[in-house]
């Protein structure tokens, strides 16, 4: 299932609505639109809005993990916004949770 997608752009802050499952098949796609936008736009925050991406699998993880990266080589913050409970529990397996911000 492809993603879909939806940025806004404000007072420095991209926020990125991920729409759909976040997985294999997905995420290649979406990591690449959404690095196009943070070079485009050199936002000082990226946040990734989660609440309407009902699944993610490691995939998806690696697309949080590197967008965390690319924002610190940036100096900008990654946060996360609207995960689900799920969402969480993978994020602490994986000890995302030490590193991204959650709103």
């Amino acid at each position: 299932m492809e993603n879909n997608l939806n940025f806004d752009f404000k007072d420095g802050t991209l926020y990125v609505s991920l729409i759909g499952e976040i997985d294999y098949h997905s995420a290649a796609s979406t990591r690449e639109a959404i690095d196009e936008k943070v070079l485009e736009l050199c936002p000082k925050n990226l946040v990734l809005d989660l609440a309407d991406a009902p699944f993610m699998d490691s995939s998806g993880l690696g697309l949080i993990m590197g967008r965390y990266q690319r924002m610190q080589e940036l100096g900008g913050i990654l946060t996360v916004a609207n995960p689900s409970a799920e969402h969480q529990k993978i994020f602490k397996a994986a000890g995302l949770n030490k590193l991204v911000k959650e709103i």
